[in-house]
């Protein structure tokens, strides 16, 4: 049995905790068109239940929690957040209204936001710069693998026993994972741990902000996660609208094509980076901005096509370009910025990457539907969709931009 002290034990348990914590969300994809059915709600109001509602307060308690993170016990940390977003997953199944179920969906944003920044600080402390960007490759890989556990399970429990009992079965079991952590998982030494106290938030926004690759990295972040999220949340209710498709063969079909896609994705990314250009972040940047720009432009694809069978094989190619990107921009941003700042840079971009993405690109999407639908009719969120895919050449520019100055930040930050 591997000890729980040995590093890929720590990364196997953040793997499988952030897998549930973005279950959560592929839950709520899954059941938007039946929640809307049941709760009586417009498209606008979805999308501010999806978006803005739970990115505000995701986004603003990821920072304090980061702060403690950067200077207290992050496996403590992981474990509290882990168990309250559980727990308020399933109370998600007793909402009777938009009220109540909003209500529930802030306290899930509180507690998730415990999980991305410590633990994305627990593996830059665990692993060299050179197998970084395999491990959070690994890490991330929670995202793709909860497509693939989330939608096939979720897809099916809600078409046989409803919105409600998904969210109730799939939350519960993030209350074993909260256990396993707290008392198998170590926290790690700090190389700063003797340093001194850390900086003021004040002089560590100063310092990210003029690090020029981590400005254009987290101004990527902003633009993907607004368009990204705002395509994401709605493309199931789009195959449900515009192809008639049931929840359980919709979310079989996402398990198959983005699901597997993204994991492919995900560690040919960690492989590329690790194997092909370790320690060579400025190649690393240069290839994560062809995948931006080709996942731009194969989803257009996506609402292009009347055959849903194409549609999914394009969100598949997509997804692989999307996915590849993911695990070197994260670890890049970890090697860009002083140790003693990592924890606290990753909730800074969440903090503006949800508030701009996650919060408005839902909600955009939505009130862009709700707008076509005068002279679309059914079809409006098909086009809704296809207006935000042009956003990730946007994207792919400014990660190209940070390719050229990352070496020379790299090391400003090693020097620190």
């Amino acid at each position: 049995m591997m000890s729980p002290s040995r590093p890929h034990y720590l990364l196997a348990i953040l793997l499988v905790i952030l897998t549930f914590n973005f279950l959560d969300r592929s839950i709520l994809a899954i059941a938007l068109q039946d929640i809307k059915a049941d709760l009586a709600l417009s498209d606008t109001q979805l999308g501010f239940l999806s978006g803005i509602a739970f990115a505000l307060f995701y986004s603003v308690a990821g920072i304090p929690i980061a702060r403690w993170a950067d200077r207290g016990n992050r496996v403590s940390i992981i474990a509290i957040t882990t168990a309250l977003w559980s727990g308020l997953v399933a109370l998600c199944g007793m909402a009777g209204s938009f009220a109540q179920l909003l209500l529930i969906r802030v306290g899930v944003a509180v507690g998730e936001a415990g999980c991305v920044p410590p633990a994305h600080s627990l593996i830059a402390d665990t692993f060299s710069r050179a197998q970084r960007p395999r491990a959070v490759s690994i890490y991330m890989l929670g995202g793709p693998l909860s497509i693939v556990v989330g939608y096939f399970l979720a897809g099916w429990l809600n078409e046989l026993y409803g919105w409600r009992a998904t969210f109730v079965i799939l939350g519960a079991p993030g209350l074993l994972l909260a256990l396993l952590a707290h008392f198998t998982l170590k926290e790690p030494p700090r190389r700063h741990a003797d340093a001194g106290p850390p900086p003021d938030l004040k002089r560590v926004i100063s310092t990210l902000w003029s690090n020029r690759t981590f400005r254009h990295l987290h101004i990527c972040f902003s633009i993907t996660f607004f368009f990204g999220t705002g395509i994401w949340q709605w493309q199931p209710s789009y195959f449900v609208r515009s192809f008639g498709l049931q929840t359980g063969e919709l979310g079989t079909w996402f398990a198959l094509t983005a699901g597997l896609a993204g994991v492919v994705g995900a560690i040919a990314g960690g492989e590329i980076a690790s194997r092909y250009a370790a320690r060579n972040e400025g190649l690393q940047l240069k290839l994560m901005a062809v995948g931006f720009a080709a996942f731009g432009v194969i989803s257009a694809g996506v609402y292009l096509t009347s055959d849903y069978r194409i549609a999914f094989a394009l969100v598949a190619l997509a997804t692989l370009g999307g996915a590849t990107a993911t695990g070197p921009l994260f670890a890049t941003v970890q090697t860009v910025v002083p140790q003693h700042m990592r924890a606290t840079s990753i909730a800074i971009v969440y903090l503006f990457a949800n508030l701009i993405g996650m919060g408005l690109g839902p909600l955009a999407a939505g009130f862009l539907s709700d707008q076509f639908r005068s002279w679309a009719g059914e079809e409006s969120l098909r086009y809704a969709l296809l207006a935000l895919c042009p956003g990730y050449l946007w994207a792919a520019l400014h990660v190209w931009r940070g390719s050229v100055s990352v070496t020379g930040d790299i090391e400003k930050a090693q020097a620190v």
